[in-house]
């Protein structure tokens, strides 16, 4: 066994699998031990039949059992071997009324969360840890809050694991974006074709400011083959069903899925072992 782990911060149930399913399940069949946390239940998901948390029947505590159950089934495909749940309630997306809930992810002390947090860190020590950037890739609440308390919690331990953001590169999320788009446009067509209109989406922002969700080519500080454990990380994105089911990763078939998801990218953001440029192993410098 190695004497290496991994620990990733994620915000909701499903999240492990989207930016990370090909590490952990990678990283998992090399004998490195890896942990996750999650720290919301992901009570603003969707329910069985589609329905918004602005729905009448939505039951916020029905979604989170569910996805609990999912999370569950995603672990034991992706090999992961402690799931810590932090437990926090899902604070909805930003501007949401589910924001100011006390109980909510984004309602709580940076500071409080940390130190839970680096309890974890203290208790593993990880020497590669993974979360979201500043703005949580898409300007999520709970994403952002995730990577306040991933800082916060390595000013409370007693020694610096190498942090790296999950990322994608300008040159593939235009292609990525295109896919997007092209999904929705047919999206709005099945809809329209069963009498349903909704308003179409607006691109993500951050504080009334568009949010580039790419990340320049030049700055991606790790990539990472994971075509070997694709089929693991389509399944553990199965596992997700009532969530992802009708996304467009699970809309491939798992030949198309081995084709477009394996790489995963990644931005170094603390530096210990002093690395230079885009290495090709997420523990670089560690052996």
């Amino acid at each position: 066994m190695s004497d290496l782990t991994f620990l990733a911060v994620h915000a909701h149930p499903d999240d492990e699998a989207t930016s990370t399913g090909g590490l952990y399940r990678l990283l998992a069949d090399q004998g490195v031990r890896t942990v996750l946390v999650t720290c919301t239940n992901g009570e603003c998901g969707d329910t069985p039949d589609g329905a918004k948390p602005d729905a009448d029947h939505h039951d916020g505590d029905e979604v989170a059992a569910i996805r609990a159950r999912e999370l569950d089934q995603s672990v034991v495909v992706l090999g992961i071997e402690r799931l810590v749940r932090l437990g926090y309630r899902d604070s909805g997306m930003m501007g949401w009324p589910q924001n100011d809930d006390p109980e909510s992810f984004w309602a709580t002390p940076v500071e409080e969360a940390a130190a839970r947090l680096a309890e974890v860190l203290t208790a593993e020590r990880p020497q590669v840890v993974v979360t979201y950037n500043e703005v949580g890739f898409y300007g999520h609440p709970d994403h952002i809050q995730a990577n306040r308390i991933t800082r916060a919690a390595l000013q409370m331990i007693d020694y610096e694991p190498t942090l790296y953001y999950n990322a994608i590169p300008d040159s593939v999320m235009e292609v990525m974006r295109a896919r997007w788009e092209e999904e929705a446009r047919r999206q709005a067509q099945e809809d329209a074709a069963r009498g349903v209109v909704r308003e179409p989406e607006g691109p993500p922002s951050v504080d009334g400011e568009p949010l580039h969700m790419g990340t320049p080519d030049d700055r991606i500080g790790a990539t990472i083959d994971v075509s070997t454990v694709t089929d693991a990380k389509y399944d553990a994105l199965a596992a997700h069903a009532s969530q992802l089911s009708g996304s467009f990763w699970l809309k491939m078939s798992k030949e198309e899925f081995r084709l477009a998801m394996g790489v995963e990218w990644f931005v170094r953001v603390t530096n210990p072992r002093g690395l230079e440029g885009n290495v090709k192993d997420i523990f670089a410098g560690y052996r």
